[in-house]
């Protein structure tokens, strides 16, 4: 099921609006990539801590850095997230907020991980280690889990590498039991209709993206399903799935367009499009009421799901 809510033109949420009317810096791409991250940094650290967790540890999974944040009501449910930011912007601490309140949530302990990004580390570096710490925690690398109940999710080019992820471990013994996927960035063609209708934001832009694939994947070829999962030829291994996507975003389309071609694949898939939202809205629950609405439905859903 993909539910659209309102077609046609609408406005955006005036707390919505407020917030992306406060961000001093519209484009990324106009500065240097130390200075993108800064910016990108700075925007998320002023944001509220988020609910306290019973346990907060550090460890190296599948290479990488990876945050476990337990919270009190743990059920032995896991959520493997993967940070947005395209590929080169972005970190656990960025995403630290989103990432306990799905935790206290859903009572699902949340692995947020710490993967390469470019330009240091191009195309397929970020992809194989969300590859890899999948698999590791699907093999028992964590024993205070339970591996038959872990979900993999993402917001924009993490909801990429959660889908890419899914893909190549969609074959292996130990699978995945959920795939939530935040205004997934899946499409390197950039050929839908809202990147037209949104190619000057408001947030995100057509050119933002165009410099995020160029700086992260130049000269891959972007029907390549590591970068574009929305070209994969097979889909029907991949679990129960959902993708949430905002009413005014480039990437909108391509989310609700694959979570249609999972469910033609015979696959448990919906989509949830929020009106009024822009592309990064999840992350601003202490603000927004959409960004609550879309956390409630995202955490609601994982903790049924992982049941």
């Amino acid at each position: 099921m993909v539910d659209i809510g309102q077609n046609g033109p609408m406005p955006l949420h005036p707390q919505i609006e407020a917030i992306t009317a406060s961000m001093p810096i519209h484009s990324f791409k106009e500065l240097d990539v130390d200075d993108a991250r800064q910016a990108h940094a700075a925007g998320a650290a002023g944001r509220p801590k988020g609910p306290d967790m019973a346990d907060v540890s550090e460890f190296v999974i599948g290479g990488c850095e990876v945050t476990r944040l337990r919270p009190k009501n743990a059920d032995g449910s896991a959520v493997v997230f993967f940070h947005g930011g395209g590929w080169v912007l972005g970190s656990r601490a960025t995403h630290d907020g989103p990432c306990r309140h799905l935790a206290a949530r859903s009572a699902a302990t949340v692995f947020n991980v710490e993967y390469r990004l470019a330009p240091e580390h191009p195309f397929p570096a970020a992809h194989d280690d969300a590859v890899e710490v999948t698999r590791a925690l699907l093999s028992g690398a964590d024993e205070s889990i339970d591996g038959s109940r872990v979900a993999v999710a993402g917001d924009s080019a993490g909801g990429n590498l959660a889908v890419a992820a899914a893909l190549a471990l969609s074959d292996e013994p130990a699978s995945l039991a959920a795939l939530l996927l935040i205004y997934p960035a899946l499409d390197a063609t950039m050929s839908t209709a809202s990147y037209l209708e949104f190619a000057d934001g408001p947030f995100l832009t057509a050119s933002d993206m165009a410099w995020f694939y160029d700086t992260y994947a130049r000269g891959t070829d972007p029907r390549d399903q590591r970068l574009s999962p929305a070209w994969a030829a097979k889909l029907d291994g991949l679990p129960p799935t959902l993708v949430i996507t905002a009413s005014h975003d480039v990437l909108r389309d391509e989310g609700e367009e694959f979570a249609r071609a999972m469910a033609a694949a015979g696959c448990d898939a919906s989509a949830s499009r929020h009106v009024g939202a822009t592309h990064g809205f999840f992350g601003w629950s202490h603000a927004a009421a959409p960004s609550r609405t879309a956390m409630t439905l995202a955490a609601g859903w994982l903790s049924e799901t992982l049941s």
